[in-house]
């Protein structure tokens, strides 16, 4: 009794040991997880401005690439009425666009007044005409070619850079190639500071002409339409859309040198410069700490949760382990407990036997009456270790349920197919493929033939090289079996091994074989194959692959 009690005090402190062990865990854990999940977010809060940035800038993008280069279409031919349609486009869809300068300009080989001449190439505006929210009807026309000396410098600043740009190209460019994007970028377009300003793009022909106008005598030329169009831009009329509330809790735009002067412990900030013509600017971010402690304990819940249920369920085990050792202690003593009344009740059968077995040798004659008692004792005791026999090995054949036969009809399609989906949701990389040839169905127990699919597919997984794990199942009929091929394209079986690889635990010893198998599953597939009166071979050459061959016993199903 001492003994066990020892016992029960050591396993006792044990299950306690274990207890403050998870305990200790769970606290590090919960202060790792926080840690770990404060640092995510903080990362998060400098990462994700990408993404804040890259949606207030969508609609900059959409009117830098697609709106803006619109003023091709119309070929030079926008008038005054037909640009203030499409400014007030632009006006509508892009409010960052707070006033359009457009410039109707017009290129000819004779000059032209308040124009650019390049040898007998000229550029130069017939009318400027500005568009604008704030722009009253009498300050919508900046110049007109019949008020000659009237174009003001600050008007003309950016016709004329551009046009500088424009005679340039036109005097060293390949009329025969198309424009490349590089060209069409520097040449049509000019970037700077709030300001965007574009040149419609002439077509092919019409640059030939206007190289011929520089460089060949010609008549005086009919004038040819271009427009040039500046877009002035306003950076704090950006719609900014926070697609990350949960970390941003104010965003604004402030100049690229603008520095915070608050200094305030408690706000985290990051920055990001705004593309193009608003590169002086950037997109302020700025939250305070508790409101990222919100975000990082919304986070942090759904992990410390899951924690204290791993942590539970540790502790059930614990309780189970200390309720199983506490059982096995009390079966370890119904067992002693069985074996001492086993050990008496044979005992006491064979003792008698053995009692009477010495009297009927030691006596030198036995009456008809002494015979007829022995004879008794003998019979009646030999009953008892019978009775006592069968009751053993009825106990056994209960614990040891013998299997049965449960033939189904098999649709091979169906079975075959959901195996091989089943296994490459399992390993995506594992090329099955499976044929079926002159027949349909089968019949046999399907859980007995999925377990011999089982283990020759993960046979043909785990021993192929990772660029080569394919198997091939072929099913068709021969004479009165029903055949199934699996082919692989695995390291193979060395040719000293076939005759081995089907005994129970047995392993080839080589490089390949570290997949922790226990030798069982190809004697499991032949122990199965017998018992459903089949047969299995194997053919394999080393580093080709494998062919493992099952011949089941079919039966014709009756035509429905």
């Amino acid at each position: 009794m001492d003994e066990r009690k020892q016992l029960y005090r050591k396993n006792f402190s044990l299950v306690v040991t274990f207890l403050i062990l998870i305990s200790v865990s769970l606290i590090v854990a919960m202060l790792l997880a926080y840690n770990l999940t404060r640092k995510n977010v903080e990362n998060e809060f400098i990462s994700q401005k990408i993404n804040v940035l890259e949606e207030v800038a969508n609609p900059y993008n959409d009117f830098f690439q697609n709106k803006i280069p619109e003023i091709s279409f119309y070929q030079g031919f926008l008038d005054s009425a037909s640009a203030r349609k499409y400014s007030d486009t632009v006006f509508l869809k892009f409010p960052f666009v707070e006033r359009i300068v457009f410039y109707d300009a017009g290129i000819s080989n004779h000059k032209i007044a308040d124009g650019l001449r390049v040898n007998n190439f000229s550029l130069g505006p017939k009318a400027v005409y500005q568009f604008g929210k704030k722009v009253s009807a009498d300050s919508i026309l900046l110049f007109k070619n019949i008020l000659p000396n009237t174009l003001s410098l600050k008007t003309s600043d950016e016709f004329n850079k551009m046009a500088m740009k424009f005679a340039g190209f036109i005097e060293s460019a390949d009329t025969s190639q198309a424009l490349n994007d590089n060209d069409r970028y520097n040449i049509f377009y000019s970037v700077t500071a709030r300001k965007i300003t574009y040149m419609s793009i002439p077509r092919r022909e019409d640059l030939r002409v206007f190289k011929d106008l520089m460089f060949k005598e010609q008549p005086p030329s009919l004038v040819y339409e271009q427009d040039l169009m500046t877009f002035h831009l306003n950076p704090y009329s950006f719609i900014i859309k926070n697609t990350h509330p949960e970390l941003y809790q104010h965003i604004i735009i402030k100049p690229l040198v603008y520095e915070s002067l608050e200094n305030n412990p408690e706000l985290i900030s990051t920055d990001i410069p705004l593309p193009g013509a608003f590169s002086d600017y950037k997109l302020y971010l700025s939250s305070s700490k508790s409101y990222l402690t919100r975000e990082i304990n919304f986070r942090f819940l759904p992990i410390a949760l899951s924690l204290l249920v791993i942590y539970g369920v540790l502790v059930f085990i614990a309780y189970l382990i200390f309720r199983n050792l506490n059982i096995n202690s009390k079966l370890f003593k119904l067992q002693y407990d069985f074996i001492n009344n086993l050990t008496h009740e044979f005992k006491t059968p064979v003792s008698v036997i053995k009692i009477a077995g010495n009297n009927i040798r030691s006596a030198s004659q036995l009456s008809d009456r002494e015979r007829n008692h022995y004879g008794k004792i003998l019979d009646e005791e030999a009953d008892k270790l019978n009775d006592m026999m069968n009751r053993l090995l009825s106990f056994t054949q209960i614990e040891n349920k013998a299997i049965k036969i449960k033939e189904e009809v098999i649709n091979l399609e169906v079975f075959c197919q959901n195996l091989i989906d089943a296994y490459q949701l399992k390993y995506p990389h594992f090329n099955i493929t499976c044929s079926i040839q002159g027949v349909d169905h089968f019949k046999a127990d399907p859980v007995l033939l999925g377990s011999l699919f089982q283990n020759l597919i993960d046979n043909a997984y785990k021993y192929s090289l990772t660029d080569k794990k394919e198997l091939h199942i072929l099913i068709k009929k021969a004479n009165k079996n029903l055949v199934f091929r699996f082919t692989d394209q695995g390291i193979g079986i060395p040719k000293k091994e076939l005759e081995n690889i089907f005994k129970k635990f047995y392993r080839i010893q080589s490089q390949y074989n570290q997949q922790g198998s226990v030798g069982l599953g190809l004697a499991f597939c032949k122990e199965l194959v017998n018992f459903m009166h089949g047969s299995i071979a194997v053919k394999s050459r080393e580093g080709k692959g494998s062919e493992f061959k099952i011949a089941l016993p079919f039966e014709e199903l009756p035509v429905a």
